[in-house]
């Protein structure tokens, strides 16, 4: 019969090694997110197979099918990884802030910024577009959560449907980070990008385009 001290030594090992196959599998996946990212903007989603991605990987065919049934669900991991990772990002931003300070947009591409190559993937539509889908649809349900909130912090009366804004504000933002992102060298800066979209929120096309604002 095992004393406390043993109980308790044995504890700490099951979790030391629970510790450790969790790291094994964080390493496993990510080794074959990397690998299928790179593959399918090298040659597109459709000729890459399960053989390429593990081979790319150097990873066993039996160890990938431990983890994802094919490669759709790989693509969908990587597309949770990315939603994960900035809903994590747009947590904290105060959603009564008045006016478009712009602070979402900066986080949305400052973590595209940390992650090119899988924004790049979805944003272009890679896997019949259920990946930019996802993405748009998340976007524009958070952009209506935060204008919704901000109106009626400051008590005023969209002249627009706030789903209509939201969804134009989703799909201007999905072009042109993919732009932004697959422009070639010496590019407008992070910060220059995120400005000028916060002025045409601002201030609207017209103004953008430079004509003198409509008489309301």
């Amino acid at each position: 019969m095992l004393g406390p001290g043993r109980d308790a030594a044995a504890v700490g090992d099951g979790k030391a090694s629970m510790a450790l196959e969790d790291r094994r599998i964080r390493r496993t996946k990510e080794a074959l997110r990397r690998a299928f990212v790179a593959l399918v903007l090298e040659r597109g989603y459709t000729p890459v197979t399960v053989e390429d991605i593990v081979a790319a990987a150097d990873i066993g065919r039996a160890t990938f099918y431990t983890h994802f049934k094919d490669k759709e669900a790989l693509y969908d991991h990587v597309v949770d990884d990315i939603l994960e990772g900035l809903r994590a990002r747009l947590a904290p931003i105060d959603r009564q802030d008045a006016g478009f300070t712009g602070v979402p947009v900066m986080e949305l591409f400052r973590h595209a910024s940390e992650e090119p190559d899988a924004y790049r993937l979805i944003l272009r539509g890679q896997g019949d577009g259920r990946g930019l889908r996802r993405l748009t649809e998340e976007w524009a349900e958070t952009a209506y959560q935060i204008f919704f909130a901000r109106t009626e912090a400051q008590r005023v009366r969209p002249r627009v449907d706030l789903r209509v804004v939201s969804r134009a504000w989703a799909g201007e933002q999905a072009a042109v980070l993919l732009w932004w992102l697959e422009a070639p060298q010496p590019r407008p800066s992070l910060e220059q990008v995120v400005a000028t979209l916060v002025d045409l929120s601002r201030r609207g096309r017209q103004w953008a385009m430079g004509f003198a604002a409509p008489p309301v």
